[in-house]
């Protein structure tokens, strides 16, 4: 049994990553160069809201210092949570699903060491995001009271623990989920659990109403809002410990207790993790190897359906195919839980949304709203196109082969992807602008103008995505994730937002120009009824070529692909 430390077993993860960097493209180069430009973006933008609000509370004296000192704790409050389910779904991969554990648990390696150095590896992957969402915002605060350097020495000795011990009890749920439930079942309810948790968190802030906040009317509700302000805080909180060390050593003070608070309770929960993992680890990891069962596969009820379809037997068999594939992947549908959650309170803006208050201009305004609203359900529309009609080719895989050797022409193999996600996406877009529409009570005119846009528009975008998808095709990559952010990805959502702005244009133009005569009773010259014709036909055939053009591009894609 080699005894070597459990860091020596980091080191081919960080020699794979710099021979990754050194292998990259030029087109991985250009997108790392495009995150990097948005990063910076990002990063300043924190800083200079922290400094923002820093430099304000500072006019507050006392007070402004109690809300600094609370903020500080909200936001360590914040991400406590987020880093514990973070931990929880990291683990699952580095020490039960990882392909490498096959030869590192077989190798002369103690279970301990191998386990600290997928733990390490866990902290790190669950831990970054927060850390580079901590680094401007405290850094902003820093340099808005003029800290001492003992504060940013503080800072990375108070987060380095803080992050530990979420993720400890992360692993540890962990390590008793794959004891009890196969590994790959326990990462599909863990998926579906967030995604609930995010949805129900994204509803909640917004039914909420805080803008009532800021409202003269609702002035009282502020006294209470101070009032419970602090009710969620407590001192046995990691949170309060990383907050109060932190403020301490801002006014340039030290706050020994609860930084030894965060340092010996990471120490401990990584010790009691250890002593697990000799009686539980490898029992886990073996219960990981279970083959995942085949659900939906005897699912008469899709059978049914399908042959209730008047398609094709081809066709046919391509959809139940696609459709059974879909509904066995929980990372895929249950992203829809939180697409439906952001669209219930994208309508709950627009219902609450009260135009009512500008009477002489309420019109006008509505009317705007109407044309705002096509233009973000298409893009909403891109959106998904993007994430899983763009990928639909890329999910083949390396079983692409039995397509290519099967007898089915790549035309009926395309059409059917097109098919498959331009009925969903259709009905999902017509929903949300007709619904829209209503809660904003726009004129008769505008609801059938943007309802029969949404017709031409979806099978624009879903045929763009369709046949992009077949010419960008990435049948290497672990996920749908990977085909989305891929060069052919961007390429599509540049092309497709281009697309949303000339058709807003080409319809928008005309329709103010209707709508204008019709409000002060004035009939249309005829060489403005010609150019609204031109206009609207221009649209829909704009429409129709460019997915009609682009499936065609794309099966021709895949016969020289084969």
């Amino acid at each position: 049994m080699t005894t070597v430390p459990f860091p020596y077993l980091l080191l081919p993860a960080f020699r794979s990553s710099r021979n990754r960097a050194r292998r990259a493209r030029r087109s991985d180069l250009v997108r790392a160069q495009v995150f990097a430009a948005v990063g910076l973006l990002i990063f300043a933008a924190l800083f200079y809201g922290a400094f923002w609000i820093t430099t304000q509370l500072d006019d507050y004296a006392e007070l402004g210092d109690f809300l600094l000192r609370i903020g500080l704790s909200w936001l360590f409050l914040t991400f406590l949570s987020f880093l514990a389910f973070s931990g929880v779904v990291t683990a699952l991969s580095t020490l039960f699903l990882s392909e490498d554990l096959r030869l590192l648990l077989a190798a002369p390696i103690a279970i301990r060491r191998v386990f600290y150095a997928r733990f390490a590896k866990t902290v790190g992957q669950s831990s970054w995001m927060v850390v580079v969402f901590l680094m401007p915002v405290l850094l902003g605060v820093g340099v808005a009271r003029c800290a001492p350097c003992t504060f940013y020495v503080t800072a990375l000795l108070t987060v380095a623990p803080f992050c530990v011990i979420p993720v400890a009890i992360g692993t540890a749920v962990t390590l008793l989920l794959v004891n009890v439930f196969p590994a790959r079942r326990a990462r599909d309810i863990l998926m579906l659990m967030g995604l609930l948790f995010a949805a129900s968190i994204v509803l909640l802030l917004r039914f909420i109403q805080p803008e009532r906040l800021l409202r003269v009317e609702s002035l009282p509700d502020v006294t209470g809002f101070f009032a419970t302000l602090q009710s969620p805080i407590t001192p046995m909180l990691p949170s309060f410990w990383a907050g109060e060390a932190l403020f301490a050593s801002l006014v340039g003070a030290r706050d020994l207790p609860h930084a030894a608070a965060l340092w010996t309770t990471a120490m401990a929960f990584t010790v009691m993790l250890g002593a697990a993992s000799q009686r539980w680890y490898f029992a886990g990891y073996s219960k990981s190897q279970e083959a995942r069962k085949a659900r939906f596969t005897r699912l008469l009820v899709l059978d049914k359906v399908a042959q209730a379809l008047p398609i094709s037997t081809v066709s046919r068999s391509l959809f139940i195919k696609d459709l059974k594939v879909f509904l066995r992947d929980v990372t895929q549908w249950s992203q829809l839980l939180l697409l439906l959650a952001l669209v219930l309170v994208y309508l709950y803006n627009f219902q609450v949304l009260d135009l009512d208050r500008i009477p002489y201009m309420s019109g006008v305004v509505k009317n705007f709203y109407a044309f705002l609203n096509l233009g973000l359900a298409s893009f909403v529309m891109a959106t998904i196109a993007v994430r899983f009609v763009f990928p639909a080719v890329s999910a083949e895989g390396h079983a692409f082969w039995i397509i290519r050797t099967s007898p089915i022409s790549f035309k009926q193999f395309l059409w059917s992807k097109f098919w498959m996600g331009l009925i969903p996406v259709l009905i999902f877009s017509e929903v949300l602008t007709i619904v829209a529409n209503e809660f904003l009570g726009v004129a008769p005119f505008l609801k059938y103008l943007t309802a029969t846009a949404i017709i031409f528009m979806s099978v624009a975008l879903v045929g763009l995505a369709t046949g992009m998808g077949a010419r960008y095709p990435r049948f290497n990559a672990d996920n749908a994730t990977q085909v989305a952010g891929s060069p052919g990805g961007v390429a599509y959502m540049i092309a497709a937002v281009s697309y949303i702005i000339i058709m807003t244009v080409l319809l928008a133009w005309p329709a103010s120009i209707y709508l204008w005569h019709m409000v002060r009773s004035r009939p249309l010259e005829l060489s403005q009824v010609a150019f609204i014709s031109a206009c609207f036909t221009g649209a829909a055939i704009l429409s129709v070529a460019i997915g009609v053009l682009q499936m065609r591009s794309g099966v021709q894609a895949l016969e020289e692909l084969g």
